[in-house]
């Protein structure tokens, strides 16, 4: 019987040394439990992505350095290591067989992945040898990641001899992308006798999460061993004639609390990896900024964050009382600053400038960018990091102020729709009841002039999410939505709306990504653009 043992590590990218030592520590306790062969996931070594360090030829260098310290104090059992590696003029993403104190084999991913969020044709060659290494009389191969995405690596491995393969991952979190893992595997293992083991990184880096929810599936494709998502940890489970036994076996989330997990994970890790002591929020009143702040508190705990309302005359009452009774639920510190005081300034100032002309979004704005330079005082007297606020739905039409409620440095719900944000709200009121129903049960308002509605802008958010989602999500031309049932007029303005406003999201923060398609690194549409599709 052989045992293996899944690091289901969070490495920080860049930190050689450090995630070196998580690595000798997941060996030593997969030692400790008996396990044969610790697997770990891809790239580990130095993190995922790496980006443009790989360009750097220190880079490369350090890694080897640490690789092979990792290689001399490894004994006892056999570590499957992600690393970059350089050989010459060609660069490869690659996996290390460290037995015996020595690198004894080394593999080269085949298939590179250049969609969604990946772009590893910039930096690697594709590899073209398979590797298989025998273990207790098992005869094992390694992949990476997108290796088993496609035909052709997996197959070889299986013709070549082999009764378990071993995957190397670094795949990114989105909305039931561990069902589509699940597909995909089996579909490359039908027709093969060869079970796989599946070991996925975890954390947030920047805008991607990694979930981990690493698992094996036997010969037959049948699941026999699921981690938890969204947690370091080592399992060990052991493998015998295409079969794996385990007692790790997690139910599926809903998906409401698995994208809550992920933005929880996003932020402590943005926030902890970067070294911010903490958090600021600019409350409303409104249910965006309650979410934020939610996850942010069971993020980070209570102690480091700090909630700022900054009312204005057309702040009401409700709103006001709603953002004392959250911040009293959550624990949080919390400040009222008015910013009447500083519009009146800024009125005056502009006066001359503006004869003749009525009040129109200029003075909005002005109010939004006075809350923005107020959050931004404050983070940078106390170095608490600024979350902002704002939704995709707002992110994707330019509902949103340059320089004020996008001012900040991370953007939590930055891919949520805002739909999604009241199911995520509920969400989290079922664990405990801290956002108030009046939050959840009011329409959504600026409150940046008397009376203000979302509604008054924009079409209703059922329709304006569901064009969103066809549109950027699916790449659905006009002509399609429309005949989903969508007036065309709605079409016409929700595309329009998204086109003009390409500048806006260029100077957002990065948020975290939980859709198969966020405003990131998956979404490179020219700002220049008069391509709006066919009606």
């Amino acid at each position: 019987m052989l045992r293996i043992a899944v690091a289901q590590i969070n490495s920080v990218v860049g930190d050689l040394a450090g995630n070196a030592a998580r690595l000798k520590a997941a060996a030593l306790e997969a030692r400790e439990a008996g396990a044969d062969i610790l697997l770990s996931p891809e790239l580990g070594l130095c993190g995922y992505p790496p980006e443009d360090l790989l360009t750097r030829p220190d880079f490369y260098a350090d890694c080897a350095v640490e690789l092979k310290a990792l290689a001399a104090s490894t004994v006892g059992i056999d570590l499957v290591v992600g690393f970059p590696l350089r050989e010459g003029e060609y660069c490869y993403n690659a996996a290390a067989l460290l037995r015996d104190g020595q690198i004894a084999e080394v593999y080269r991913k085949q298939r590179l992945p250049n969609y969604e969020v990946f772009d590893e044709v910039r930096y690697f060659e594709p590899g073209d040898e398979s590797l298989l290494f025998d273990c207790k009389g098992v005869r094992v191969a390694v992949n990476i990641c997108a290796d088993v995405w496609g035909n052709g690596p997996a197959e070889s491995a299986a013709r070549a001899g082999a009764e378990l393969l071993l995957v190397l991952n670094a795949s990114p979190y989105h909305m039931e992308k561990q069902l589509e893992r699940y597909d995909v595997l089996r579909e490359r293992m039908a027709g093969s006798s060869m079970a796989v083991l599946y070991c996925n990184l975890v954390g947030g880096q920047d805008e991607l999460v990694f979930d981990g929810a690493s698992f094996a599936l036997d010969s037959g494709g049948q699941l026999s061993y699921q981690a938890p998502s969204f947690e370091s940890r080592v399992d060990v489970v052991s493998f015998e004639n295409g079969r794996f036994r385990s007692n790790v076996q997690v139910k599926p989330r809903s998906i409401e609390a698995e994208v809550y997990e992920a933005l929880k994970l996003g932020v402590r890790d943005y926030v902890g990896k970067n070294g911010f002591p903490g958090a600021l929020i600019g409350l409303s009143g409104g249910i965006d900024s309650a979410l934020t702040l939610c996850v942010a508190v069971d993020a980070l705990g209570a102690d480091k964050v700090r909630a700022v309302m900054m009312p204005s005359p057309y702040t009401a009452q409700m709103s006001l009382d709603d953002s004392r009774a959250i911040v009293a639920a959550l624990g949080v510190r919390y400040d009222e600053l008015s910013i009447v005081p500083a519009m009146e300034v800024f009125g005056s100032a502009l006066q001359p400038l503006f004869e003749g002309r009525a009040p129109d979004t200029t003075e909005e704005n002005i109010q939004a960018r006075i809350r923005g330079v107020n959050l931004m005082a404050l983070s940078n007297k106390f170095g608490s990091i600024v979350l902002t606020t704002g939704n995709k739905s707002e992110m994707a039409v330019g509902y949103a102020t340059l320089y004020g409620d996008m001012a900040g440095g991370f953007a939590v719900i930055k891919d949520i729709l805002k739909t999604f944000v009241y199911r995520l709200s509920r969400y989290r009121n079922t664990l405990s009841p801290v956002i108030p129903e009046n939050i959840i049960d009011r329409p959504p308002s600026a409150e940046l002039r008397p009376d203000q509605k979302d509604q008054d802008s924009l079409p209703p958010y059922e329709v304006l999410d569901a064009i969103i989602e066809a549109y950027m999500e699916r790449d659905e031309s006009p002509r399609e939505i429309i005949a989903r049932g969508y007036s065309e007029h709605d079409v016409r303005r929700v595309i329009g709306m998204i086109r003009r406003n390409e500048y806006k999201r260029r100077q957002a923060p990065v948020g975290i990504r939980v859709t198969r398609r966020g405003f990131g690194k998956d979404w490179r549409y020219p700002i220049t653009n008069r391509y709006s599709g066919a009606y």
